[in-house]
C-alpha cells in the first residue's frame, strides 16, 4: 500500500506542478464566470429579453433603437396598429412611394419593406436575406387578419367577436409527478458529452504516459521496485483526480456564476445550466466509475506498445466501443424508459453516461441505481486487476505492439 502512494502522490505532483494544466484549468473557469456576468455589464436585451445592466432594470429601448420597417399601402387595406401587435420591436413607418422605399432598403436606412398590392397579395424587399428570416410570414398573417376585419365590416359582423370565438383563452394546469423530460434533455445531452471527453482526453494521457515510460526504459526500474498493480492503480487514480478537479472546478465555477446572475439571463439558460443536485450527485459517481474503468483499459494498452506513435493504433478497439455507446446514449436520451438504454444502465461499458441520464428525466427504482452502481465498482476492480496484469506482461516486451488477444492467450498460459 506504501508503494501505491508514493506512485499517486508522484502523478498528482506531475499534473498539479504543470503550468499548462492550471493554466488551462484556471483561465477556462475564469473565462466562463466572465461569460456568464456579462448581462451585469453588457446590455444583452435582444438575446436575453431582460435588460438588466449593473443589477438595475433600464428603460426599455427606444423607436430609434427598433428596427425600422417601412410599408406602402396600394389597396388601402394596411392596419398599422395591427403591425405594431404582430412585430414587436419595430418601428413601422409609411413610405411615401415604392421607389423611396426600396432606395431606403438599399441604402440599409430600413431593415425591411413591404408594398402591399391588393388584399392578398403584397411585395417584399430585404437587402440581405438570413436563413430565420420569418418576416413574410408573419405578413402573411397580418394579411390575413387586414382581409377578415375588410369582410367582416362588408358583412355587417363584428370581427371581435369572431375574434374571441376563435381565440378563446384555455388554461392548463401541468402538474408533473415525477421528472419534465423535455425540460431535462439539454443538460444530460451536455453532461455526456463532457464525461466522454473526459475519459478519451485522460485514457489517451495515461496511454502515452505508460508508454513513454516503456520507451526510455525507466520502466524497467519501476517493476522491479515496486508492483504492476501500485504502478496501474496509482496513475489511474491519480489521473482521475486530476481530471475531477480540473472538470469541478471548471463546472463549479460555471455552475455558481449562473446560479447569481440567473435573473439577468432571464432563466433562458436553465435547459443547460440548471442542473438539480441529485444528477450532479449521480453524474459525478457514475461518470467518475466510467472514467476509471476505460482508464485501466487504457494504461494497459499503452503498455502493449514501445512507441508513442502506436498508442492510438492499440487503442482503436477501445475507442471504438466508447464512440458507439456515445453514440447510442445520445440517440436514446429522446427514449428514456425505452428498453436499449435501461440494458445500457446495467453495463459498466455504459452505465456512466446512461444511468445518470435515467435519473435525470426517466423513472429509476432506487434497487436499479444500486445495482448498476455495484455492477460498475466490481467491473472497475476487474478491470484494474485485468489492466495490471496486462501492464506487468507488456511492459518488460519491447518491439512490434502487442495485440490485445494475443495477450490474453499469452496471460492463459501463465496462470
Amino acid at each position: 500500500m506504501r508503494k501505491f502512494w508514493i506512485v499517486l502522490s508522484y502523478e498528482l505532483k506531475e499534473y498539479f506542478s504543470n503550468k499548462a494544466f492550471m493554466g488551462l484549468t484556471v483561465f477556462l473557469a475564469v473565462l466562463g464566470v466572465i461569460a456568464l456576468f456579462f448581462p451585469r455589464f453588457v446590455d444583452l436585451s435582444n438575446f436575453t429579453g431582460v435588460k438588466i445592466v449593473g443589477g438595475q432594470e433600464e428603460n426599455k429601448p427606444s423607436n430609434e433603437e427598433k428596427d425600422v420597417y417601412l410599408y406602402l399601402d396600394q389597396a388601402g387595406v394596411v392596419r398599422e396598429e395591427v403591425l405594431k401587435e404582430m412585430f414587436p420591436g419595430v418601428f413601422w413607418q409609411k413610405a411615401s412611394d415604392e421607389a423611396a422605399l426600396l432606395a431606403a432598403v438599399e441604402a440599409q436606412e430600413a431593415e425591411a419593406g413591404f408594398v402591399v398590392t391588393g388584399t392578398t397579395t403584397y411585395r417584399y424587399y430585404v437587402f440581405n436575406r438570413s436563413m430565420t428570416d420569418s418576416n413574410t410570414a408573419m405578413f402573411d398573417q397580418a394579411m390575413q387578419v387586414f382581409y377578415r376585419m375588410d369582410y367582416c365590416m362588408t358583412a355587417g359582423l363584428d370581427y371581435g367577436q369572431i375574434t374571441e370565438m376563435y381565440h378563446v383563452p384555455v388554461t392548463a394546469d401541468v402538474q408533473i409527478l415525477n421528472k419534465d423530460s423535455g425540460r431535462n434533455f439539454w443538460y444530460c445531452y451536455v453532461l455526456v458529452i463532457i464525461v466522454f471527453m473526459l475519459i478519451v482526453y485522460y485514457g489517451q494521457m495515461i496511454a502515452v504516459s505508460v508508454t513513454v515510460e516503456k520507451s526510455n526504459r525507466a520502466i524497467e526500474v519501476l517493476v522491479t521496485s515496486t508492483s504492476s498493480n501500485s504502478l496501474l492503480f496509482g496513475k489511474v487514480i491519480a489521473g482521475a483526480i486530476g481530471g475531477v478537479f480540473q472538470m469541478g472546478v471548471l463546472l463549479g465555477a460555471i455552475l455558481m456564476a449562473y446560479q447569481v446572475n440567473r435573473e439577468q439571463w432571464g432563466g433562458m439558460l436553465d435547459m443547460f445550466l440548471y442542473i438539480p443536485v441529485e444528477v450532479i450527485l449521480a453524474f459525478a459517481f457514475f461518470g467518475l466509475g466510467g472514467y476509471l474503468f476505460y482508464a485501466f483499459l487504457y494504461g494497459a494498452m499503452g503498455a502493449l506498445v514501445s512507441k508513442t506513435e502506436d498508442v492510438s493504433k492499440s487503442s482503436s478497439g477501445l475507442m471504438v466501443v466508447i464512440m458507439v455507446v456515445y453514440f447510442f446514449s445520445l440517440v436514446q436520451l429522446s427514449n428514456i424508459d425505452g428498453t436499449v438504454i435501461k440494458v445500457l444502465s446495467f453495463l459498466p461499458i455504459s452505465s456512466y453516461s446512461t444511468m445518470f441520464a435515467r435519473i435525470a428525466m426517466g423513472t429509476v427504482a432506487p434497487w436499479e441505481i444500486i445495482l448498476s452502481f455495484v455492477i460498475l465498482v466490481a467491473s472497475n476492480l476487474g478491470a484494474g486487476v485485468l489492466g495490471a496484469r496486462l501492464y506487468r506482461m507488456g511492459t518488460l516486451r519491447y518491439g512490434n505492439p502487442i495485440k490485445l488477444g494475443t495477450a490474453l492467450k499469452d496471460l492463459k498460459k501463465s496462470e
